[in-house]
């Protein structure tokens, strides 16, 4: 048995069903179908344990923001009574698409769901919880759902000013797409990227 990564406490993954039940609850597949965390980063998914009670002070999260250029900072509460529009906002967050830049996302209290697509196409459920940040690269399809628990405050982060315009897939025109799909998709091993026009 290896050695227990410590981010797996925080971040787990795993291939969803294809069942329109509730966007909240886990959709796992039977039997379940685990995704380690090396297999997020092989399509560019980066993650971390982080102390979460201690944000403010934290020394590793100053070091990855230096390193990252991750000069802007904020919080963002998802829940029925702090989040103006919220059943319009959850409905956006759940529409698959991509930003341009980096979407960097640091939980500080709550949990949730960030659903990735696969080298096949398939979506990869990331439960992240306190103490977990994630990276997702410019150009990722994905979406986002709180869990039944309805709740988490995360931080943002983002290189100088930050721009969360979503596009909603098909957009593989644009350049970070087709960055992503040449960096992590075409990779040898990758499989054939998919094309979402077709």
């Amino acid at each position: 048995m290896g050695i227990l990564d410590k981010r797996e406490e925080v971040i787990q993954a795993w291939y969803m069903d294809d069942s329109d039940e509730d966007q909240r609850l886990p959709h796992h597949r039977e039997p379940k179908e685990f995704v380690s965390l090396d297999k997020l980063a092989e399509l560019g998914v980066l993650s971390w344990r982080l102390d979460a009670d201690n944000y403010e002070n934290d020394e590793e999260l100053k070091k990855i923001r230096e390193e990252r250029s991750y000069s802007y900072m904020d919080f963002c509460e998802v829940c029925p009574e702090k989040l103006p529009n919220y059943e319009e906002k959850i409905k956006n967050f759940f529409e698959e698409h991509l930003h341009t830049d980096e979407e960097i996302r640091y939980c500080v209290a709550g949990s949730g769901y960030f659903d990735v697509r696969d080298h096949n196409d398939k979506w990869i459920r990331v439960w992240v919880k306190k103490g977990g940040m994630i990276v997702l690269p410019a150009g990722i399809y994905h979406r986002f759902t709180l869990d039944t628990d309805n709740y988490i405050k995360a931080m943002r982060l983002f290189v100088g000013d930050p721009i969360w315009t979503p596009f909603n897939r098909p957009h593989d025109h644009l350049p970070a797409r087709k960055e992503y799909i040449e960096n992590f998709l075409q990779k040898e091993g990758g499989g054939q990227a998919v094309d979402a026009a077709a």
